[in-house]
């Protein structure tokens, strides 16, 4: 799969394609927008770009293939879920003239910026690079949507911005930037930037903390994932620490809630909680994970830095902002990923 840059898209696309997003907006009764994706071919984004699509929304993603994990596992989840349909620009948000020029070509309606450096034990090694690709590229996406006009931002955060709460519901009033990472600092510093960036520009701005998300096309890195590939090559699973919870969503819930919230009222900046609204113990997801994998070799290592203990997503401010709940209950969304994996992951 090649990506393409932004001169060959902006001349490939031809007003007969326009007319026709017009017609089955027309006769849908639905509003369809230009909307943007970056990160596009990551796990999130690639669903999200591929769900805005099926709608009927004229959608570009846009990735710069950072190494974090295999930029050719990216492409191939970006093609297995998009099939296609959706454009994949190569572009690196680090460069701010190339993002602002490409937005203002490009001209959306909306933006989802999803694109960051993931993880908490990288955030420790190399927290320099998390104010790069978290925090400046972000600045430089808020300024290039302020400039070309975009009407609607939305934002990937995250639980983490919360610290370690122990293991009650946290209600999005309750960051107060005692983080206990990188990653999570330049997460909670970036929504800083969602909020000046929204007043100067004036455009709706909506910020998501995901709560541990899970499914087909998970990250590799995260522990779920891990786990169930380890346990489909026979080899020991590794868990850290001790009473730990995690609030796991299932990708389907989490995607959601994002297009949900596209059309919510409102015009100030606001910040929502997406999660399942039920942490899960890691001792049940040991429970699930032995049912489809009754030879499960367990190996304990003490906890590590910047884990918090536990996380609780309060949704109730998303319910009634756009009416988000979550439909898949964990143990039907942990087979559906063991399903997928066992397809896709040998």
């Amino acid at each position: 799969m090649e990506t393409i840059h932004f001169s060959l898209y902006a001349a490939t696309f031809t007003a007969s394609y326009g007319k026709m997003l017009m017609d089955i907006n027309l006769s849908n009764g639905v509003e369809l927008l230009k909307i943007v994706v970056t990160g596009g071919a990551g796990f999130i984004g690639s669903h999200l770009a591929a769900c805005l699509s099926e709608q009927g929304h004229e959608v570009v993603a846009l990735d710069c293939f950072h190494p974090y994990y295999s930029p050719e596992r990216k492409e191939r989840q970006f093609r297995a879920l998009t099939g296609g349909r959706v454009p994949l620009v190569r572009l690196d948000l680090l460069d701010g003239e190339k993002t602002k020029s490409s937005l203002a070509q490009l001209c959306p309606d909306v933006v989802y910026h999803l694109a960051a450096l993931p993880g908490v034990p990288h955030s420790l090694e190399q927290p320099l690079t998390y104010i790069d690709y978290d925090i400046k590229a972000t600045v430089n996406v808020l300024a290039a949507a302020g400039e070309a006009g975009v009407s609607h931002v939305l934002f990937a955060s995250s639980s983490s911005v919360y610290g370690d709460r122990g293991n009650v519901p946290l209600k999005e009033e309750m960051a107060d930037g005692r983080v206990v990472s990188p990653y999570a600092a330049a997460k909670y510093g970036a929504e800083s930037f969602c909020h000046a960036y929204a007043h100067l520009y004036g455009y709706q701005m909506t910020m998501f903390r995901y709560f541990t998300v899970y499914g087909p096309w998970g990250r590799p890195d995260m522990a779920i994932g891990t786990f169930i590939r380890r346990l489909m090559n026979g080899e020991e699973i590794v868990v850290y620490g001790s009473g730990t919870a995690r609030d796991y969503t299932y990708i389907d819930d989490i995607v959601a809630g994002m297009v949900a919230a596209l059309h919510r009222g409102g015009s100030q900046s606001e910040v929502f909680n997406l999660g399942a609204g039920a942490p899960v113990a890691m001792e049940q997801l040991l429970v699930e994970l032995r049912k489809h994998f009754p030879d499960m070799k367990i190996t304990r290592a003490p906890e590590r830095k910047g884990d918090v203990k536990a996380t609780w997503a309060d949704i109730a401010k998303a319910e009634q902002a756009f009416g988000y709940r979550p439909k898949v209950p964990f143990a039907e969304g942990l087979a559906r990923t063991v399903a997928w994996a066992r397809e896709h992951e040998r």
